[in-house]
C-alpha cells in the first residue's frame, strides 16, 4: 500500500490536520511544529493529540513527519542562532511526545563559511545534547541539495553526523527527491543511487521519502521544487521512486507548490501509478 501525504498547516491542530490528510486521499502528512521561520510554539492539548493516535490507528496511518523551522541550524558560526537550535530542538521532540512513535525531520545546517569538518561537528555536539535514550521520536536528517554551505548534500556526510551521535539508534534519514537530484544524485538510474546510499549509510536507516519533481537539472545545487510531471524529473521517474523495493513501502509526502486541490490531484495521480 502506498503510503502519501503531504505538507499541512498545523493552525488548527493535530486532529484537524488529521481528518484534512483523509479528505485528499492521505494517510499521513507533515506539519511544521511552529511557524517554519522559527518563534514559540502554541500550546498542545493533550486530548487533540490522542484524538490524532486515535484517528491514525483507525485509518492505517503511517508515521507521520514534524518538520524543524528553516532558522534552525545547529551548524551556525554564531552561538546564539546555534543556541536557538538547540533550544528550539529539545523543545520539539518533548512536545512530540505527546505523539509518539512519529519523526521528526531536519535540514542539517548551513556551515557559513567554517568548513565541512567544523559544520558537522556542531550539528554532532547538538545531537548529543537533546538526543535522549528515553524519546520515542526518530529524529531524520534530511538530503539537502548542496547550496550555498549546505551539509548533507553528499551521503558520506550525513554518515558522518550518524557515526559521530551516541545515540545514533534514534536517527535516521529522509530523501528528498528535489534535493537528492540537485545534489548530482540521480534518479532516472535510482538502482545506482540507491547502492550508494546503502553502501555509505545503510537502507535501513532511510525512513521516509520527500517526493517532489525539481525545476533544476541534476546536479544544479539550487533547492526549487515542482509539482509532479512539472519538473526535470517526470512522472515516470517519480514512479519509479514510489515503487521501488527498498522504498515502496516508506511514508511519502509531497512538499510540491500546491493548494490542497492540487495536493489531492498528485496524490490521486501517484496512486495510480503505484503496483500493489
Amino acid at each position: 500500500m502506498l503510503h502519501i501525504g503531504c505538507h499541512l498547516s498545523s493552525s488548527n491542530g493535530f486532529e484537524a490536520m488529521g481528518r484534512t490528510a483523509l479528505s485528499i486521499g492521505a494517510d499521513t502528512f507533515q506539519f511544521f511544529t511552529r511557524n517554519p521561520r522559527g518563534g514559540r510554539a502554541k500550546d498542545i492539548n493533550p486530548q487533540d493529540a490522542q484524538n490524532l493516535l486515535i484517528l491514525m490507528k483507525e485509518h492505517h496511518f503511517a508515521p507521520i513527519i514534524a518538520h524543524a523551522p528553516y532558522t534552525l541550524n545547529p551548524a551556525s558560526a554564531d552561538a546564539k542562532t546555534r543556541d536557538f537550535a538547540l533550544m528550539t530542538f529539545a523543545d520539539d521532540l518533548k512536545r512530540m511526545e505527546y505523539v509518539p512513535g512519529n519523526l521528526y525531520n531536519f535540514h542539517p545546517g548551513s556551515h557559513v563559511g567554517q568548513g565541512i569538518d567544523k559544520g558537522i561537528d556542531l550539528i554532532i555536539h547538538t545531537l548529543n545534547e537533546i538526543l535522549d535514550s528515553k524519546q520515542h521520536t526518530t529524529v531524520l536528517l534530511e538530503t539537502m541539495a548542496g547550496k550555498g554551505s549546505e551539509i548533507g548534500s553528499k551521503f558520506d556526510e550525513l554518515k558522518r553526523i550518524l557515526d559521530g551521535v551516541k545515540h545514533n539508534q534514534l536517527l535516521g534519514v529522509c530523501l528528498d527527491t528535489c534535493h537528492v537530484n540537485d545534489a548530482g544524485y540521480s534518479l532516472v538510474k535510482l538502482d545506482d543511487t540507491l547502492a550508494q546510499f546503502d553502501k555509505q549509510i545503510g537502507l535501513k536507516l532511510l525512513k521516509a521519502v520527500h517526493i517532489n519533481d525539481s525545476l533544476n537539472p541534476l546536479g544544479a545545487h539550487k533547492d526549487r521544487h515542482a509539482p509532479i510531471g512539472e519538473g526535470t524529473l517526470g512522472v515516470q521517474t517519480l514512479a519509479g521512486v514510489i515503487n521501488h523495493p527498498a522504498l515502496r513501502n516508506l511514508p511519502f509526502c509531497l512538499e510540491t507548490p500546491n493548494d490542497l486541490d492540487g495536493y489531492a490531484r498528485e496524490i490521486k495521480l501517484l496512486r495510480s501509478l503505484y503496483k500493489e
